[in-house]
C-alpha cells in the first residue's frame, strides 16, 4: 500500500542546491492549479534575473502571487497545492520592516497547520557557515535557525538538498 504524500514539506538547502526545482516537482505531482507564493522583491538587476529564471521553469499552470510579507494570510487564501519560495527572503523582508519575528513565525506555523492543500516551504540553510561578523547578519542567521526549527517540528517531512540531491532529514510519520 502506497503512503499518501506528506501534507507539509520543508525543503532546506544552500544557494543553488536545487531546492526550488525539487520543491516545484513535489507540487507538480499534485493535481493543480498550483500556487506559487513568491517572497522575493526585485530590487536590482541580479534579483530580477533570478526571478525570471524561476518563472521560466514553471508552466502556465502555476498561479504566482507576490507575497513579500503577508505570507500566513496568502497560505490561508490558497485553495490548492502551495509552494512558498523562499522563507529566508520573507524573513529578510520582515527584518527590514521591523516586524515582530516571533509573532510572524507563530502566524506562519498556524497557517501551515490550516493549509487547505499540500504545502511545500523552501528556505536557505544559512547556519552551516562561519559566524557572521555583524549584528544584523547574526540576528538574521539566528532568526532563520529558529524559524526552521519551528517549521521542521510542524512539517510532516523535512528535506535537505545538496548538489541537486534531496536528502530526507525527517521522513513522513516521524516527529
Amino acid at each position: 500500500m502506497q503512503q499518501a504524500a506528506p501534507r507539509t514539506t520543508l525543503v532546506l538547502g544552500g544557494a543553488r542546491s536545487g531546492k526550488s526545482a525539487y520543491a516545484e516537482r513535489l507540487i507538480e505531482a499534485e493535481p493543480g492549479p498550483w500556487f506559487y507564493l513568491a517572497t522575493a522583491q526585485a530590487w536590482d538587476d541580479e534579483m530580477r534575473a533570478r526571478i525570471a529564471l524561476h518563472r521560466s521553469r514553471r508552466s502556465g499552470d502555476w498561479i504566482t502571487r507576490d507575497v513579500p510579507t503577508a505570507l500566513a494570510a496568502a497560505i490561508a487564501d490558497a485553495p490548492g497545492p502551495v509552494l512558498v519560495d523562499c522563507l529566508t527572503l520573507w524573513l529578510t523582508n520582515l527584518i527590514l520592516a521591523d516586524a515582530d519575528l516571533d509573532a510572524e513565525t507563530q502566524a506562519l506555523v498556524i497557517a501551515c497547520r490550516a493549509a487547505r492543500g499540500p504545502l511545500v516551504l523552501v528556505s536557505n540553510e544559512v547556519g552551516l557557515g562561519i559566524v557572521p561578523d555583524n549584528a544584523l547578519a547574526r540576528r538574521f542567521r539566528d532568526a532563520a535557525g529558529r524559524l526552521h526549527q519551528a517549521l521542521a517540528a510542524e512539517c510532516d517531512r523535512v528535506v535537505l538538498t545538496v548538489a541537486g540531491l534531496p536528502l530526507t532529514v525527517k521522513p513522513q510519520g516521524t516527529s
